[in-house]
């Protein structure tokens, strides 16, 4: 796609797949849907960065205007992949198991005209078990006073300032707490929208709801001591959650 020369801002959604062949079109179809009620005021490309062995998801996209990219597994690593090719004013971070609130580019656009430089939504699970109400509750506490929020919160960042910060560390875990540890070490704003996204419940499913979120907070406490990334992710693997 040619460099946006309208007085509209452009926004990339790049999307992180790891087999996602179920699933990709369904939220490819879903951004286009949102990004339709904010047509007026800005364009929105899309961008997949598969990191599956043999990028089976790329070959499941139905969406001819969807911009594909092959790359080594690593959520940071891929998304870096997919920024090197996005030519948006503003990034956003999208995983493929989460859905955007209806408003949600109006709501980015408005807060980077008015001084914001990155941020992240709510959050809310796609579940109607009172057990994911709780966790969401205190994630989005946890996120108001750290200001440091996960990826499946759906992290934007102008474009300036995901250059000028040299984009995700290149870990293998915890590349969305680093980056916004080092957006707030540059003394920038960090928006945290009252807007929810919704992800999928499934790796609370798979792994046992309990497992799940006493692992996510052993992890986070062990990176804020210090333990190296490499190291943690010995015992957590982000990929095998996902699945066909």
């Amino acid at each position: 796609m040619d460099r946006n020369t309208t007085d509209m801002k452009l926004i990339s959604v790049i999307i992180p797949a790891y087999n996602e062949t179920v699933t990709i079109n369904g939220t490819l179809a879903h951004v286009r849907r949102v990004s339709e009620k904010a047509a007026e005021v800005l364009d929105v490309e899309i961008v997949v960065v598969d990191g599956s062995p043999g990028h089976t998801t790329l070959t499941a996209i139905e969406d001819p205007d969807v911009i594909t990219v092959e790359s080594p597994a690593g959520r940071g690593r891929q998304m870096n992949a997919g920024a090197a090719l996005a030519q948006g004013d503003i990034l956003l971070f999208l995983h493929a198991d989460t859905r955007l609130p209806d408003n949600a580019f109006d709501t980015i656009l408005n807060e980077i005209d008015n001084g914001g430089v990155a941020g992240a939504f709510s959050l809310a699970i796609n579940s109607p078990r009172l057990a994911f109400k709780v966790i969401a509750f205190f994630a989005n506490l946890r996120t108001r006073l750290e200001r440091t929020p996960y990826g499946d919160q759906a992290h934007f960042i102008t474009m300036e300032t995901f250059r000028s910060l040299g984009g995700y560390a290149d870990i293998p875990i915890m590349e969305d707490v680093d980056l916004f540890k080092r957006i707030r070490m540059e003394g920038l704003p960090i928006s945290i929208l009252r807007g929810k996204v919704r992800t999928s419940p499934r790796r609370w499913e798979k792994e046992g709801i309990l497992r799940r979120t006493l692992t996510n907070w052993w992890l986070r406490t062990r990176f804020a001591l210090g333990t190296s990334p490499a190291k943690l992710a010995q015992h957590y693997r982000p990929h095998d959650t996902k699945a066909d």
